[in-house]
């Protein structure tokens, strides 16, 4: 797979960075080494990390070889899904409104709350006592 020529693109979640490759005309999706099903146990975050294929109706025509870094298997989805939108953009030019309209170019920009001082947590504090 790595002979052919691919187009690149890098998404981002969360704390996960994936590095993605799409290979036109292959089939198989490989995460770290791994299969897809593997590597994203949940059907749910596999039809997730895939979406951007589902949407144009590619689904098939693109291989597709992924390196993630960072946070856990959510993360890694959202990640993929940005790095195979990106990966296709480059690969035409002409895909871009539709992947824009279903909001797959765009960087989910949710991250965890640091933990302030003076609180249990992000936000929660110690219980007010009154009396």
């Amino acid at each position: 797979m790595t002979t052919q020529q691919y187009f690149a693109g890098t998404g981002r979640r969360k704390t996960s960075v994936a590095r993605v490759r799409i290979y036109p005309g292959a089939q198989e999706v490989v995460v770290n080494g791994r299969t897809l099903e593997d590597a994203l146990p949940r059907i749910l975050l596999q039809e997730m990390a895939l979406r951007p294929l589902n949407v144009l109706g590619q689904f098939g025509k693109f291989g597709v070889q992924a390196k993630v870094e960072g946070g856990g298997v959510s993360g890694w989805a959202g990640a993929i899904s940005h790095g195979i939108a990106r990966a296709l953009v480059q690969f035409d030019e002409n895909l871009k409104p539709q992947l824009r309209r279903h909001g797959l170019l765009t960087r989910d920009s949710r991250m965890k709350e640091r933990k302030k001082y003076g609180l249990k947590r992000a936000r929660k504090a110690a219980q007010y006592t009154k009396r």
